[in-house]
């Protein structure tokens, strides 16, 4: 028989191929045994799959061809009817190479289809499964990008998966956290609570679980969050919060709330090394008015009382109502104890006003305990309960309908009682014509010559004849009054000045000490009106300004200053040295004057620091183009120095005690002798 084609052989081939992908079950045996019978040219021949049942009989002719691949038996070829030779064989053996190739790829396509099929069936089961669940559920990459979103996170919210996935997490936070990254990025597992924003642009209070997202390593490829709104929960906790910690009438804290916010404040306070008090606040009447005019009233006035209170303080103080007319107060952040006295007359002053309610003309005053950390107590309970006993005293102090305060500590309340004497005293004072004015003279160095006077105040009590200083300027700075006591100090100075003008003397700078309170916008204003009033030059009066007063809104402070300097007033910086002024800002202060402290002035010659700070301040007065004046010069060798050092006027006892008006004019014109003997003035 002549060669088998290759021709042939390869069109049976690519039948064969196509018959494995096409067909299926009988129709492709039937084709893969016609393939057979073509290939080797026999007029029978026929594909037994594996698991086919055998033939009972076969012709001893009878060609069989297994098909194989990797050991995998798929079935095999059988033909017959002639005699086969070597080549046909060879045919046929390629043939079932070929077929074992195509059924293996087309076995393993069709297990991977099915597999696929399996996935895909899966995955939208538990799509469906996600959707159905109220939880939000989304995943997403390592670096907070959302790979999936849904349903229940589109309803949550409003967002639909196609506008969030592929945007960062961050667009759902409400700015408040700093950024994505964290530990549970590695372990997961983290629940926590947090704000987060719909697409509303509400923001509502969730509850977030974040569990790894791993690949079949088990390695982190993101995270799987679940979000759960817990708003309702939230807000059902405030209210159970604010029931336990807030009073149900005033709103204002419990005791249980005012206990832990004042032991907070005291470990605040003890770090510090700050002074704190409570205040124990029983009102007086209260009761009278309460079975009087019934319970609606009275809880009306509660609200009313607290909410005096309230703005009577400062956002940072504690105002409690531990029950029935008794209030309690956390006063923190303060300097010295008796500055809780201060308070406490403003909380009375507070009541003073009438309540009107319901049509009634209501008055209602108090008693009030005060206790002091750390001296009495140190810790909430321990203060609220002296200040209770102390409370009582105050009652038991006078009417008990009257207004008393009362420290628990006696020697606090000789001081508060002695601060309140000096005050109202000081009140009166102003009024009745007690304060007067005395002169302490400035003296040129190079001159020897009066060139000008500091104007002091000095009260002078009916019963108590003079009242140093110290004891009623801290006082008057404290309560405001030294607003009042500045403003009279400048009117007796420029009426002073008034009669020594008409006089005849030449102008003298007359020096008027101005508080912090008092530099004001309408500080020039004033000023100027007052010279006009008295008819006055400028030069007449010269404003010493405390180093402390320039500390605060710098900018501000240099306005006023180019104002009063436009008005030709003369500016003294006094103190200086003893505050926290900057050389950066000195430089920018139209000033005139440099006033040297008396405690540096105190140790000249024989303190060399004292020396070395005096000299320093020369020098920079000196280089700014700045007189400078020291006071406090009680002896001959601190002026030799200052006058070595390049010092240009004092003040002192070494020259003279401060004045009363009629001396000091008498030590005026002594000095000015000389010029009216020769005609100058």
């Amino acid at each position: 028989m002549a060669p088998h084609p290759v021709s042939d052989f390869l069109g049976s081939s690519a039948a064969l191929c196509d018959a494995v992908l096409r067909l299926r079950g009988p129709a492709l045996n039937e084709e893969l045994g016609r393939i057979a019978r073509e290939v080797t040219h026999s007029p029978n021949g026929r594909w037994v799959p594996a698991g086919a049942q055998p033939a009972d009989t076969l012709p001893d002719e009878t060609l069989r061809q297994d098909v194989l691949f990797d050991d995998q038996y798929f079935g095999r070829f059988e033909v017959s009817g002639r005699d086969y030779d070597a080549s046909v064989r060879q045919h046929l053996a390629s043939l079932a190479a070929l077929a074992g190739s195509v059924l293996q790829v087309h076995s393993i396509a069709q297990r991977t289809t099915h597999a696929y099929v399996q996935v895909e069936a899966k995955l939208q089961h538990q799509s469906q499964i996600l959707d159905q669940i109220h939880e939000s559920v989304l995943t997403m990459d390592m670096n907070g990008f959302i790979t999936s979103w849904n349903k229940g996170a589109e309803r949550l919210f409003g967002y639909s998966a196609v506008e969030a996935v592929g945007r960062n997490i961050i667009f759902l936070y409400e700015d408040e956290e700093a950024g994505f990254h964290d530990s549970f990025l590695e372990m997961g597992g983290r629940l926590m609570e947090v704000r987060r924003k719909k697409k509303s642009g509400e923001v509502f209070w969730a509850s977030l679980s974040l569990s790894p997202l791993c690949d079949m390593h088990d390695r982190s490829i993101g995270l799987i969050a679940y979000i759960t709104d817990i708003t309702e929960r939230k807000h059902a906790e405030e209210r159970i919060h604010h029931l336990a910690y807030y009073d149900a009438l005033t709103n204002l804290p419990n005791r249980s709330l005012l206990t832990k916010l004042v032991d907070q404040a005291l470990t605040v306070a003890q770090r510090s090394k700050q002074t704190g008090c409570v205040m124990f606040i029983d009102l007086n009447r209260f009761k009278m008015i309460n079975d009087t005019l019934g319970r609606e009233v009275g809880d009306a006035l509660l609200c009313e009382v607290a909410q005096r209170f309230r703005v009577a303080l400062r956002d940072q103080d504690i105002v409690a109502r531990l029950g029935g007319d008794e209030f309690a107060i956390g006063l923190f952040d303060i300097s010295q104890h008796y500055e809780a006295s201060m308070v406490a007359q403003k909380l009375l002053q507070a009541l003073t006003a009438p309540f009107i309610i319901d049509g009634h003309d209501l008055r209602v005053g108090a008693s009030i305990g005060i206790s002091v950390y750390p001296q009495d107590g140190q810790d909430a309970e321990t203060l609220l309960r002296l200040a209770d006993i102390a409370m009582y005293r105050a009652k038991q102090g006078g009417d008990s309908d009257a207004e008393n305060v009362a420290f628990y500590s006696q020697d606090m309340n000789q001081g508060m009682q002695e601060r309140m004497r000096i005050e109202s005293g000081l009140r009166q004072a102003l009024g009745n014509g007690q304060l007067l004015l005395h002169y302490q003279p400035k003296y040129s160095i190079a001159t020897g010559q009066i060139i000008g006077a500091e104007a002091l105040v000095r009260w002078k009590h009916p019963e108590r004849g003079l009242v140093p200083p110290a004891e009623f300027i801290p006082l008057a700075e404290a309560t405001g009054l030294v607003v009042q006591v500045g403003e009279w100090v400048l009117e007796a100075a420029c009426a002073q000045a008034q009669r020594w003008k008409e006089m005849g003397l030449p102008p003298i700078r007359l020096a008027v000490n101005v508080s912090a309170r008092e530099f004001t916008s309408s500080l020039p204003g004033r000023v100027m009106e007052t010279l006009k009033r008295y008819g006055l030059e400028p030069s007449w009066l010269e404003l010493e300004i405390t180093e402390s007063t320039l500390m605060h809104n710098i900018d501000r402070v240099i306005g006023i200053m180019d104002r009063l300097t436009a008005l030709g007033i003369t500016l003294s910086l006094d103190d200086f040295g003893t505050g926290y002024s900057s050389l950066s800002y000195l430089k920018r202060f139209p000033i005139d004057t440099l006033k040297i402290d008396r405690s540096f002035t105190t140790g000249i010659p024989t303190d060399t620091n004292d020396c070395a700070i005096a000299s320093t301040i020369i020098s920079i007065a000196q280089q700014l183009r700045h007189k400078v004046i020291a006071e406090g010069v009680e002896t001959v060798e601190q002026l030799a120095f200052l006058k070595d050092s390049g010092c240009d006027e004092v003040q002192g006892y070494l020259f003279s005690r401060p004045l009363p008006a009629v001396e000091f004019e008498n030590v005026l014109l002594r000095s000015l002798l000389p010029a009216y003997a020769s005609g100058s003035v």
